[in-house]
């Protein structure tokens, strides 16, 4: 079943019943619904919740202690 894309620019209430009919089909077993990116992304498939760079380096300081520390 072919559906319109998801316009960003407007609100069509249509487009959260489009989204119900898809998530509605991914519950069957074996049949692959398709997201477009818009659509993805309000379902909130593109939440970011990485670490910040700052994060991944400071957690790598107490690992590389504890490494020295077990070699003696």
């Amino acid at each position: 079943m072919h559906r319109p894309p998801i316009d960003a620019e407007t609100d069509n209430p249509d487009i959260t019943e489009i989204i119900q009919e898809k998530l509605l089909d991914a519950e069957i077993p074996g049949f692959q619904a398709e997201f477009d990116p818009l659509e993805a992304e309000r379902l909130g498939a593109f939440k970011e919740d990485a670490l910040s760079e700052q994060d991944a380096l400071d957690s790598t300081i107490d690992h590389v202690a504890e490494v020295d520390d077990e070699r003696g």
